[in-house]
């Protein structure tokens, strides 16, 4: 497999997504109430899949990043997770072949935006679908474009937030810069992280960049339906608050109709 553009993100995104905690406590409910394994495709360093083996329950992990993966491998054994509790595969999810089904299939924090065409949306869920056992279900979640953020100047660097690790203490700035093909609904986005020491001085500045495809929400029902799958429920966040125009979030619960 070709090398991942997620690789060189793998040195700092434990670091930088140390914030994103909300959705772990929801996949993890999840997962407690599937009658079998789980399957997380994107992975990555295993910020999701590694609570849901913690909590006793069986997980395959899929990622195309090999650097990703290794830093999952290394914090699995660290736990003491064996292959029995948490195997992780190098794959790619619109070409995923497992040879076994599972209760469930979650995709967690816009993995599933991580598809940039229409067409590889539809391989992947095709491939989830046949990869689900009868009676299982397929949960993901994605952000709601709006208009303010489809509007940004491609040139500026907006503040995203300030992040300090809880493992080592690192103190850093992130900036988002985002540019809108929004004929094709694509966002490039470039994230800065500017690492400060103790005296809040920057002593690095990295750049990381990425591109998702924004959906709304009728855009993904009908995906859904298209590709075999029925709609169980649509939250508007991980506290499974209803879907409404205040949403942030569209979290998303399907099962093959």
């Amino acid at each position: 497999m070709r090398d991942s553009p997620y690789d060189p993100w793998a040195e700092i995104y434990d670091a930088v997504y140390s914030y994103v905690r909300d959705d772990i406590p929801f996949y993890v409910e999840e997962a407690a109430g599937a009658d079998g394994a789980v399957l997380e495709l994107g992975c990555g360093t295993g910020r999701v899949a590694i609570p849901i083996a913690r909590s006793g329950v069986e997980t395959v992990g899929v990622d195309s990043s090999t650097a990703m993966l290794d830093v999952a491998r290394g914090k699995a054994r660290h736990l003491g997770l064996g292959d029995d509790s948490l195997r992780l595969v190098l794959a790619d999810m619109r070409e995923l072949s497992l040879d076994r089904q599972f209760a469930l299939a979650i995709i967690p924090f816009r993995g599933f935006l991580a598809l940039l065409t229409v067409e590889d949306q539809r391989r992947t869920l095709n491939r989830i679908r046949e990869h689900l056992a009868p009676g299982g279900r397929l949960a993901f979640d994605i952000f709601v474009p709006d208009l303010n953020m489809l509007l940004q100047e491609g040139d500026t660097a907006y503040h995203l937030r300030d992040v300090t690790d809880p493992e080592s203490g690192a103190m850093y700035v992130l900036w988002q810069q985002s540019s809108f093909d929004n004929h094709n609904q694509i966002v490039s986005t470039r994230l800065i992280v500017e690492e400060l020491d103790a005296a809040r001085e920057v002593v690095r500045r990295i750049y990381r960049d990425f591109q998702l495809r924004y959906a709304h929400r009728w855009e993904v029902y009908h995906l859904l339906v298209a590709c075999g799958f029925e709609v169980v429920e649509l939250y508007g966040d991980f506290d499974r608050s209803p879907f409404d125009e205040g949403s942030n979030e569209m979290v998303w619960l399907a099962k093959p109709a």
